[in-house]
């Protein structure tokens, strides 16, 4: 079974997006993390979240071009 360049492409791209997000979830969870996740740390996990949701929707429009 031969992928298309574009489908390629997509899978490329959306696995180093989730790779980001993983990574950047691992990281603050190391850095603020220990027994429980404080404030300011449930803030940074939060902003990632977001971030992500943001850059999934721009993959997304940019791969719909």
């Amino acid at each position: 079974m031969e992928l298309d360049g574009e489908t390629l492409r997509e899978i490329v791209v959306s696995v180093v997006a989730v790779s980001l997000f993983i990574a950047a979830t691992v990281y603050i969870g190391t850095s603020y993390g220990g027994s429980n996740l404080g404030p300011t740390g449930g803030l940074a996990l939060v902003a990632s979240i977001a971030l992500f949701v943001v850059l999934m929707a721009i993959v997304g429009v940019f791969l719909s071009r």
